[in-house]
Protein backbone atom coordinates (compact mmCIF):
# COMPACT_ATOMS: atom_id res chain seq x y z
CA UNK A 1 0.00 0.00 0.00
CA UNK A 2 1.08 3.67 -0.57
CA UNK A 3 2.20 5.81 2.64
CA UNK A 4 -0.62 7.65 3.38
CA UNK A 5 0.15 11.45 4.70
CA UNK A 6 -1.59 13.62 7.20
CA UNK A 7 -0.91 17.35 6.92
CA UNK A 8 -3.37 19.23 9.01
CA UNK A 9 -3.36 20.33 13.29
CA UNK A 10 -5.50 17.19 13.77
CA UNK A 11 -3.49 13.54 13.74
CA UNK A 12 -4.89 10.07 13.39
CA UNK A 13 -3.57 6.95 14.21
CA UNK A 14 -4.39 5.11 10.92
CA UNK A 15 -1.84 7.41 8.77
CA UNK A 16 1.55 9.72 9.13
CA UNK A 17 0.48 12.40 10.64
CA UNK A 18 2.31 15.74 9.82
CA UNK A 19 1.60 18.92 12.30
CA UNK A 20 1.31 21.43 9.28
CA UNK A 21 0.89 24.77 11.41
CA UNK A 22 1.71 26.54 14.51
CA UNK A 23 -1.22 28.36 16.50
CA UNK A 24 -0.90 31.61 17.96
CA UNK A 25 -3.89 32.58 20.18
CA UNK A 26 -4.75 36.39 20.35
CA UNK A 27 -7.21 37.89 22.79
CA UNK A 28 -8.69 41.17 21.22
CA UNK A 29 -11.26 43.01 23.72
CA UNK A 30 -14.72 41.72 22.52
CA UNK A 31 -17.64 42.90 23.88
CA UNK A 32 -19.59 39.79 23.31
CA UNK A 33 -23.04 41.51 24.99
CA UNK A 34 -24.01 43.75 21.44
CA UNK A 35 -24.07 40.48 19.79
CA UNK A 36 -27.02 38.10 18.69
CA UNK A 37 -24.89 35.44 17.19
CA UNK A 38 -21.52 34.14 16.80
CA UNK A 39 -19.73 32.80 14.24
CA UNK A 40 -17.03 29.75 14.51
CA UNK A 41 -15.60 28.59 11.14
CA UNK A 42 -12.72 26.44 13.00
CA UNK A 43 -11.84 24.62 16.31
CA UNK A 44 -9.07 26.88 17.06
CA UNK A 45 -12.07 29.66 17.55
CA UNK A 46 -13.66 27.75 20.15
CA UNK A 47 -10.11 27.21 22.24
CA UNK A 48 -9.62 31.15 20.93
CA UNK A 49 -12.85 31.67 23.24
CA UNK A 50 -11.25 30.21 26.53
CA UNK A 51 -9.31 33.35 26.97
CA UNK A 52 -12.49 34.98 27.97
CA UNK A 53 -14.82 34.18 30.76
CA UNK A 54 -17.74 31.37 30.34
CA UNK A 55 -20.27 33.73 31.17
CA UNK A 56 -19.81 36.75 28.61
CA UNK A 57 -20.29 34.43 25.72
CA UNK A 58 -21.97 31.67 26.69
CA UNK A 59 -25.69 32.44 25.99
CA UNK A 60 -24.51 33.48 22.59
CA UNK A 61 -25.61 30.79 20.12
CA UNK A 62 -23.09 30.48 17.27
CA UNK A 63 -23.46 29.11 13.47
CA UNK A 64 -20.67 26.90 12.73
CA UNK A 65 -19.20 26.00 9.34
CA UNK A 66 -19.02 22.31 10.22
CA UNK A 67 -20.02 19.54 13.06
CA UNK A 68 -16.30 19.38 14.20
CA UNK A 69 -16.65 23.22 14.56
CA UNK A 70 -20.02 22.50 16.08
CA UNK A 71 -18.40 20.05 18.52
CA UNK A 72 -15.95 22.34 19.51
CA UNK A 73 -18.72 24.91 20.52
CA UNK A 74 -20.64 22.64 22.74
CA UNK A 75 -17.79 21.01 24.40
CA UNK A 76 -17.22 24.55 25.88
CA UNK A 77 -20.93 24.19 27.41
CA UNK A 78 -22.14 26.57 24.93
CA UNK A 79 -25.24 26.59 22.22
CA UNK A 80 -25.04 25.44 18.51
CA UNK A 81 -27.15 27.82 16.47
CA UNK A 82 -27.06 26.35 13.24
CA UNK A 83 -24.51 23.84 11.33
CA UNK A 84 -23.24 24.63 7.92
CA UNK A 85 -21.69 22.10 5.11
CA UNK A 86 -17.90 23.14 5.63
CA UNK A 87 -17.43 25.74 3.28
CA UNK A 88 -17.30 29.76 4.43
CA UNK A 89 -19.36 30.75 1.10
CA UNK A 90 -22.09 28.51 1.82
CA UNK A 91 -22.61 30.15 5.34
CA UNK A 92 -24.52 33.50 3.14
CA UNK A 93 -27.37 31.14 2.50
CA UNK A 94 -27.42 30.22 6.37
CA UNK A 95 -27.08 33.97 7.20
CA UNK A 96 -29.90 34.89 5.22
CA UNK A 97 -32.37 33.00 6.98
CA UNK A 98 -32.22 35.35 10.04
CA UNK A 99 -33.13 39.03 10.12
CA UNK A 100 -31.06 42.02 9.42
CA UNK A 101 -31.04 43.86 12.32
CA UNK A 102 -29.29 40.45 14.09
CA UNK A 103 -25.37 41.02 14.90
CA UNK A 104 -23.52 38.55 14.28
CA UNK A 105 -19.39 37.88 15.53
CA UNK A 106 -16.97 35.97 13.12
CA UNK A 107 -14.31 34.90 15.02
CA UNK A 108 -11.63 34.03 12.72
CA UNK A 109 -8.06 33.38 12.15
CA UNK A 110 -5.54 36.52 10.70
CA UNK A 111 -6.13 34.98 6.84
CA UNK A 112 -9.50 33.82 5.63
CA UNK A 113 -10.12 32.16 2.43
CA UNK A 114 -13.84 32.68 2.27
CA UNK A 115 -15.17 36.69 1.97
CA UNK A 116 -18.51 35.78 2.97
CA UNK A 117 -18.48 38.56 5.26
CA UNK A 118 -17.79 41.36 3.33
CA UNK A 119 -20.93 39.56 0.74
CA UNK A 120 -22.95 39.53 3.22
CA UNK A 121 -22.79 43.41 5.23
CA UNK A 122 -22.56 44.53 1.32
CA UNK A 123 -26.41 43.23 1.27
CA UNK A 124 -27.42 45.13 4.53
CA UNK A 125 -26.45 42.15 7.34
CA UNK A 126 -24.68 43.11 10.41
CA UNK A 127 -21.40 40.94 10.70
CA UNK A 128 -18.52 42.50 12.54
CA UNK A 129 -15.04 40.01 13.00
CA UNK A 130 -12.50 39.37 15.47
CA UNK A 131 -8.59 37.64 15.06
CA UNK A 132 -8.17 35.61 17.70
CA UNK A 133 -5.95 33.73 16.58
CA UNK A 134 -3.21 33.43 13.29
CA UNK A 135 -1.03 29.98 11.97
CA UNK A 136 2.04 29.82 10.57
CA UNK A 137 3.88 26.86 9.32
CA UNK A 138 5.14 24.45 11.42
CA UNK A 139 8.97 23.26 11.31
CA UNK A 140 7.89 19.42 10.77
CA UNK A 141 6.01 20.18 7.73
CA UNK A 142 8.98 22.15 6.27
CA UNK A 143 11.18 19.75 6.90
CA UNK A 144 9.25 16.28 6.84
CA UNK A 145 10.70 13.57 4.45
CA UNK A 146 7.67 12.01 2.08
CA UNK A 147 7.74 9.47 -0.67
CA UNK A 148 7.29 10.12 -3.86
CA UNK A 149 4.05 7.70 -4.16
CA UNK A 150 2.24 9.06 -1.16
CA UNK A 151 -0.81 9.48 -0.97
CA UNK A 152 -0.98 13.34 0.39
CA UNK A 153 -4.04 14.27 2.32
CA UNK A 154 -4.45 18.24 3.20
CA UNK A 155 -7.18 19.17 5.60
CA UNK A 156 -6.29 23.12 4.56
CA UNK A 157 -5.46 26.00 2.03
CA UNK A 158 -2.55 26.89 4.72
CA UNK A 159 -1.20 23.06 5.22
CA UNK A 160 -1.02 22.91 1.37
CA UNK A 161 0.80 26.42 1.00
CA UNK A 162 3.37 25.46 3.20
CA UNK A 163 3.85 21.93 2.49
CA UNK A 164 4.85 23.94 -1.25
CA UNK A 165 7.35 26.19 0.70
CA UNK A 166 10.01 23.65 0.80
CA UNK A 167 8.24 20.77 -1.26
CA UNK A 168 7.36 20.09 -4.55
CA UNK A 169 4.60 17.41 -5.01
CA UNK A 170 5.80 14.03 -7.08
CA UNK A 171 3.59 13.17 -10.25
CA UNK A 172 3.85 9.51 -8.42
CA UNK A 173 1.69 11.11 -5.77
CA UNK A 174 -1.92 11.19 -5.38
CA UNK A 175 -3.47 14.49 -3.90
CA UNK A 176 -6.38 14.31 -1.55
CA UNK A 177 -8.03 17.92 -0.73
CA UNK A 178 -10.71 18.04 2.76
CA UNK A 179 -12.79 20.22 0.11
CA UNK A 180 -13.41 22.89 -2.29
CA UNK A 181 -11.34 25.60 -0.61
CA UNK A 182 -8.53 23.90 -0.35
CA UNK A 183 -8.61 22.60 -3.64
CA UNK A 184 -8.12 26.15 -4.76
CA UNK A 185 -4.57 25.96 -3.54
CA UNK A 186 -3.71 23.65 -5.26
CA UNK A 187 -1.33 24.44 -7.98
CA UNK A 188 -2.53 24.60 -11.74
CA UNK A 189 -0.99 21.06 -13.09
CA UNK A 190 -1.51 18.55 -9.99
CA UNK A 191 -4.39 16.45 -10.13
CA UNK A 192 -6.00 16.06 -7.15
CA UNK A 193 -9.09 14.37 -5.46
CA UNK A 194 -11.45 16.09 -3.17
CA UNK A 195 -12.82 14.26 0.01
CA UNK A 196 -16.69 13.41 -0.39
CA UNK A 197 -17.63 15.99 3.43
CA UNK A 198 -15.45 17.94 4.32
CA UNK A 199 -14.06 15.32 7.11
CA UNK A 200 -11.02 13.78 7.71
CA UNK A 201 -12.48 10.08 8.14
CA UNK A 202 -14.25 11.50 4.42
CA UNK A 203 -10.43 11.53 3.60
CA UNK A 204 -9.14 8.51 4.66
CA UNK A 205 -11.93 6.89 3.20
CA UNK A 206 -11.19 8.13 -0.22
CA UNK A 207 -7.52 7.41 0.05
CA UNK A 208 -7.96 3.74 0.98
CA UNK A 209 -9.87 3.65 -2.37
CA UNK A 210 -7.03 4.92 -4.50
Amino acid sequence: MRPVYLFSISSHPDVISINSLEITFLKPIINFSQYDYLIITSKQASKALKQYKAEEYIDIPALCISKQSAKSYENLGAKVLDVGEGYGDRLIERIKKYPKESKWLYLRAKVIASDFVTICNSDGYNIDEAVVYESGCSQEILTCEVKEDAVLIFTSPSSLECFLQTHTISKRSKVIVIGKTTAKAVPKGIDYYISEQTTIESCLSLAKNL
